[in-house]
């Protein structure tokens, strides 16, 4: 699958923080005079100041033929900006003992940064984050720096049976959507610095930017933050988007490679954030495949009949219908039995929905560890960055483990049966027999 923001969920564990998991999370919203959302949460126990800024600029508006552009724009962006080239940016930050980080992935693109809420540390970290925001170089020298290293991990990519499948995968899910266009050798290779700057100046824009903030700041203190970031941004206007993506009829691709292991994908476009039916499907598929060893899936394929070390479900909603997904590996000669079973587990499941006992056990650990999401900062920030990017309600943390409690079987089975068409599913295949 494509890569989901790896950056964006920094794993710097703080026990301070627990208690806004059980207390609730007071977030607090506005909008910039330049149109920028902003989203605070006052964490006052630790020294640190969180500042995450997403733009709705990921792969999916890389233009036609220009796949690629998103992320090796964001990859060139802290790589020099207003009076610091790439090692003046990181020789500040690192004296000032702050880290910046973010990432790119389908929907949006971010830089994020951590700095110690010292005013005289916190100012200057805040200088370069709005330095490298606004007024990235781009120079030639370093994006043909950063092209080459992404075309050799791409030519990389392209001989391992992991990579294969998942490409082919969202090819085949989003055939005439932009979720499915794939960086290449040769679209990367397609690129300069004109298309980077043009990029970036379309989409790093006020109007098209969510900040969040979670530290030790008063409002006050956020609000002139925030008016800062947004202020050393062009206006801009948030991007159109494309036609919402639509399940093509079933199909099923074997791709040939010398691999021990075949590596198999099946699913569909199925639900975008927000969605109402998410809390059903998240709980339902717990019993699925995302529920580890107690998982249907685990107990048919790995215990029962020792097909594979590992399987799974899930569903990752995006801006517009992300996929529903089963995975797995598998000796190649056990490929086509091993679909079979998947196949007959979901079958069984849309006709049956979970039992009693397997709801139970789903709505329990489900919401017994949601206070873990919660437990850092850093933790915080992605899921508050979640919120704001993708306009879920403010209460949503909040009302989390009540609507995943309130789940019902009869709700589980119909959110399925809308969702997961076993008519429309894709599989792929990767080195089977």
């Amino acid at each position: 699958m494509k890569k989901i923001f790896s950056g964006f969920c920094l794993l710097i564990l703080c026990h301070f923080a627990a208690p806004l998991a059980v207390a609730g999370v007071q977030i607090e919203h506005w909008t910039t005079a330049q149109g920028s959302r902003v989203y605070f949460v006052a964490a006052p126990a630790l020294p640190i100041v969180d500042v995450q800024v997403d733009f709705a600029a990921g792969s999916m508006f890389d233009p036609p033929g220009q796949a690629g552009l998103a992320a090796l724009t964001r990859a060139t962006l802290d790589l020099g900006a207003g009076k610091r080239d790439e090692s003046e940016i990181a020789e500040q930050l690192a004296d000032l003992g702050a880290v910046m980080g973010g990432g790119v992935d389908t929907d949006r693109a971010s830089l994020s940064l951590r700095t110690l809420a010292e005013r005289s540390k916190r100012d200057v970290a805040l200088a370069v984050l709005r330095e490298v925001l606004a007024q990235p170089h781009f120079s030639a020298a370093i994006v043909e720096r950063e092209k080459a290293r992404t075309i050799a991990s791409l030519k990389d990519a392209q001989t391992r049976p992991d990579s294969i499948a998942g490409r082919a995968f969202w090819e085949a899910l989003y055939p005439q959507h932009p979720y499915g266009q794939q960086a290449s050798p040769d679209s990367v290779a397609s690129l300069n610095r004109d298309a980077l700057a043009a990029f970036h100046a379309r989409l790093y824009t006020a109007a098209n930017a969510s900040i969040v903030m979670v530290g030790q700041l008063r409002r006050a203190e956020a609000e002139k933050i925030a008016g800062e970031i947004s202020a050393a941004l062009p206006a801009g206007a948030p991007p159109s988007l494309p036609a919402a993506p639509v399940a093509t009829p079933a199909q099923q691709k074997n791709i040939a490679h010398p691999a021990s292991q075949a590596h198999i994908y099946l699913g569909l476009p199925a639900i975008e954030r927000g969605h109402p039916d998410f809390f059903a499907l998240q709980v339902g598929n717990y019993t699925l495949g995302g529920g580890g060893f107690v998982s249907r899936l685990v107990q048919e394929v790995r215990d029962k009949r020792g097909f594979a070390y590992s399987v799974y479900s899930y569903f990752a909603p995006l801006r517009q219908a992300g996929p529903f997904q089963i995975g797995l590996q598998t000796q190649r000669k056990q490929a086509a039995e091993a679909i079979r079973v998947v196949r007959k587990v979901l079958d069984d499941f849309l006709r049956d929905g979970p039992s009693e006992e397997e709801l139970a056990a789903a709505k329990a650990n489900l919401s017994g560890s949601f206070p873990l999401r919660l437990d850092s900062n850093a933790k915080l920030l992605a899921n508050v960055a979640a919120i704001g990017f993708y306009g879920l309600p403010l209460d949503y943390l909040d009302q989390y483990r009540a609507r995943i409690d309130a789940v019902t079987a009869a709700e589980v089975k119909a959110a399925f049966a809308r969702h997961v068409r076993p008519a429309d599913l894709v599989t792929i295949t990767v080195a089977a027999e």
